[in-house]
């Protein structure tokens, strides 16, 4: 399906999870498929041979086309609805690529810290 909008997350990160449950896509774009960047759905090895590290950030299929990090948050921030202060926050702070380059990885580095706190792996090992 073209218009598909597929979310690799990671599902062992508690920020990951909490923010693909949090942000309101599908009142805006309808169905959204969430995908655990950790299980063996055949995206994850279309990810990995285009050189993608889903350890430095999330991905965003949209029609056949995979974004990455800061371009996956912008993407999303452009589509998500302006209602909860929670979908306001992050469409002001990632709607811009220029902003979302900036803050997206210090995002990406505390998740690294929290799940090495958590005793949990990196998703490539």
């Amino acid at each position: 399906m073209p218009d598909q909008i597929r979310i690799i997350y990671d599902g062992d990160c508690p920020f990951c999870s909490a923010y693909v449950k949090l942000v309101r896509l599908r009142e805006t774009v309808g169905t959204i498929e969430l995908i655990n960047a950790r299980s063996d759905d055949e995206v994850i090895d279309r990810i990995n041979a285009a050189g993608l590290d889903l350890d430095r950030g999330m991905v965003v299929e949209m029609g056949g086309q995979l974004q990455h990090g800061d371009a996956a948050m912008t993407t999303l921030a452009m589509m998500t609805t302006q209602s909860g202060v929670f979908n306001r926050i992050m469409r002001l702070m990632f709607s811009r690529p220029a902003i979302a380059c900036i803050l997206y990885p210090p995002l990406v580095a505390g998740r690294a810290l929290t799940l090495r706190l958590l005793g949990r792996r990196k998703i490539n090992h």
